[in-house]
């Protein structure tokens, strides 16, 4: 079985144990080589009415269950609850709430593929089940990890804020000269300058 992260908007989540997220996104290249594009998923979700929910892809720690899924110009969204009856199911609920998880990512099988370069297209595949785990590795997922974190007043690191340069448009070498000149000092606490009209720029740029 494969897998392929993707992030998890904590906001979508309540008491209740209800939550949701984009557990698929479609066009982008994850860390691991692999695009999912649209509609690869459309047949293995038809009519189904529940995937399982698992942390970190581990089939003995079943933490919910999903049992709703749209297709979105992003991708795959789903919605579900988790088991509050059960401990893992707590566990889950209460790891995500306070941020310690933060991605989705499906346990999937390639029915079709094909090669464009050395990056591999999921052009259909069959979806097993959609797990909670702690940093996704999808390039998006660093994204919007790095606006979650200045919308929280908090710095990101210097690898993930050029990341975040580069979706925005700038070259490789613009992304690593602006993070030096920008952040670093920052991080290394050698400026002494309050960082808020620094994140102030910065969430300005993500909300573009």
């Amino acid at each position: 079985m494969n897998e392929l992260d993707f992030t998890l908007d904590a906001k979508a989540l309540d008491d209740d144990g209800h939550i949701e997220g984009l557990a698929a996104g479609y066009g982008n290249l994850d860390h691991g080589g692999d695009v999912i594009l649209p509609g690869a998923i459309t047949a293995s979700i038809a009519g189904r009415k529940s995937v399982p929910m698992l942390m970190y892809h581990d089939q003995k720690r079943p933490a919910g269950v999903w049992t709703h899924f749209q297709e979105t110009s992003d991708g795959l969204l789903v919605k579900g609850r988790f088991s509050m009856s059960t401990t893992t199911g707590r566990e889950a609920h209460g790891l995500v709430k306070d941020g310690a998880i933060g991605g989705l990512s499906i346990g999937y099988r390639a029915i079709r593929d094909r090669m464009v370069g050395k990056a591999r297209h999921l052009v259909e595949v069959a979806l097993h089940e959609v797990s909670l785990v702690t940093i996704p590795m999808n390039e998006k997922a660093l994204i919007t990890s790095v606006k979650s974190l200045i919308a929280a007043g908090q710095m990101p690191s210097l690898s993930q804020f050029e990341d975040f340069l580069r979706e925005a448009g700038f070259s490789k070498s613009q992304a690593t000269a602006i993070a030096g000149k920008g952040l670093a000092p920052l991080l290394r606490s050698e400026s002494g300058s309050d960082p808020s009209e620094f994140l102030a720029a910065l969430a300005a740029q993500a909300r573009t």
